[in-house]
Order: structure tokens, then C-alpha cells, then sequence
């Protein structure tokens, strides 16, 4: 399941006192990272979400007819697109809305299902990520080291140095789950080894319940899954802001986690770097 546009890779929307120099690409990789704004490439990372979320066990999405997965943020965002450069087909993406624009957006996307108040992301100027996906058959080490690099990258050359986003965890991960027991699960792991101090926790205005019981209420399980974007934040060193949110109109619940740029696990950092090489800007 691909999406295939013309591409005319553009620069790095930069904060305003940034000026990001081109990366080009040393050779022809399987993988390349464009970052655009435009419209048709908007268009692109919203037809392949929309395909993506659709066919994802455990989401659900709404379907207005358009086949694109959108909101008011879009516009507002820059969008990371993962190309594979045998197809020139797009396989994966994600988008970024820095501090800069937030205001323009009507807030943070996060900001819809959690109150901030303790993390202050505009006063702390934190980039928010969001809208991750990848096709099935291109969920590889080297796709997600792409779009990690490609994070990093962003936050490095737009002078922030704080990332937030909220990483989702399907409320069951097949139709036979009891709904919500991963998610205790994840949420018991998260909060006993990776949270932030309590004076930063977010909280959901949503909070998970399942049939009228909390987290707390329903038999965690014998062994947690963490979804591999997840994983990812963690691996990086990520932190997480406290209890998750409900999100009934994809059928997961949502953890809001927090990576600074200073204090990222740095071999991991390195292994990570080596991706950005392939990275493809002009």
C-alpha cells in the first residue's frame, strides 16, 4: 500500500533565526527522507495515513469519502516523508509542528486530548510530532532509523531542543482482546520506568475506560506489547508525561512523550546519524 507524487524536495522550514543547509545524499540508498510543506505533498502524507490507519489492526478511522486522513494542523505542519527510492514510491511519514506556528495552528494537536499545563510546550518551545505511519512491508531497521534521524535532524537544524508527540497504543491487537488490558499493561511499564517528575505530567481530559472500569480496574497482562514507535521514543531515552488519553475515533489510547535533544541515549544517537546520510534536500 504506497503513495507515489512528484517529488521536489524543499528545505526544512526553519525557526526564524535558523538557516538549515542542504544534506544531499552520497549515493543512490533504498531510503530517502524529503521534507515538504506544499500542498500536493500534503495531500500525499494524507492519502497514505488515511491508507495506512485504515488497515491497521486495532485502529479505527473515520471515513468521509476524501480517502486522506486530515485535520486543521496539516497546513500548519511540515511533512517528513519516507521515499524508497527503487519505487520512487512513499512509504512512510510523519509531520512536525514547531513552536513558531503553533499559534497559527489554534495550538498543539496534543493540546485536544490532554491539558499541558505542566509541561508548557510553547514556553519550553517543544516541536510536536505526530501522524507516524509506515506501509506493512516496509517496516524495516533502516525505515524507522530514517524517520528517528530525520526527527533529530529537524530539531537540530530548527535551533529547539525539546520533541513531544503522542505515541498510541490500540485499545485491543486483535478482535479476540479484551480492549484496554495491553494498554494497562504498557501504561504500568511506562509509568514505573520512564515517566517525567509528576510536576510535568499532562493530563487526559479523555481518560481510558473500558466499559465504565479504569486501568487500574482491569487484570493487566502477563507480558506487555509496546508498539515499535514506542519503542523507539524509549530507546532514544524519551520520557512520559503520565496517563494516557482515549482516542475512541482511532480505537487506541494515547501517551504523550517527551524527548530532549541533551540528554538523548547518544549510541543510539550515532547509530541514528549514519541514517541521516541518507537523507535527500535540495
Amino acid at each position: 500500500m504506497t503513495t507515489k507524487a512528484a517529488s521536489n524536495p524543499a528545505l526544512l522550514s526553519a525557526a526564524p533565526c535558523s538557516t538549515p543547509e542542504p544534506i544531499r545524499s552520497p549515493g543512490r540508498a533504498r531510503y530517502s527522507l524529503v521534507v515538504e510543506s506544499d500542498a500536493a505533498h500534503r495531500e500525499v502524507a494524507q492519502r497514505l495515513r488515511y491508507r495506512v490507519f485504515a488497515d491497521e489492526p486495532g485502529f479505527t478511522i473515520a471515513d468521509d469519502g476524501t480517502g486522506r486522513d486530515h485535520d486543521r494542523f496539516d497546513e500548519h505542519c511540515d511533512h517528513l516523508l519516507v521515499r524508497d527510492n527503487h519505487t520512487d514510491e512513499f512509504v512512510g511519514c510523519y509531520r512536525m509542528l514547531p513552536p513558531h506556528k503553533v499559534s497559527a495552528a489554534g495550538g498543539y494537536y496534543t493540546a485536544t486530548e490532554f491539558d499541558l499545563t505542566g509541561l508548557d510546550p510553547e514556553g519550553q518551545r517543544i516541536v510536536e510530532m505526530g501522524r507516524a505511519c509506515v506501509v506493512p512491508e516496509h517496516r524495516n531497521g533502516s525505515v524507522l532509523s530514517l524517520m528517528w534521524a530525520g526527527i533529530l535532524h529537524y530539531i537540530e537544524i530548527t535551533g529547539y531542543d525539546w520533541v513531544m508527540g503522542c505515541v498510541s497504543v490500540p485499545m485491543r491487537l486483535t478482535p479476540e482482546d479484551e480492549p484496554g488490558v495491553n494498554v494497562r499493561g504498557v501504561r504500568d511499564m511506562l509509568l514505573a520506568r520512564h515517566a517525567v517528575t509528576p510536576e510535568r505530567f499532562v493530563h487526559p481530559y479523555r481518560p481510558v475506560e473500558v466499559d465504565g472500569r479504569t486501568l487500574d480496574e482491569l487484570e493487566p497482562p502477563a507480558r506487555a506489547k509496546v508498539p515499535p514507535l514506542l519503542n523507539g521514543y524509549l530507546r532514544l531515552g524519551a520520557q512520559i508525561c503520565g496517563e494516557p488519553a482515549h482516542d475512541p475515533d482511532f480505537g487506541v489510547a494515547d501517551f504523550v512523550a517527551l524527548l530532549g535533544f541533551a540528554t538523548v541515549n547518544t549510541r543510539y544517537l550515532d547509530r541514528l546519524r549514519s541514517a541521516a546520510a541518507t537523507f535527500d534536500a535540495r
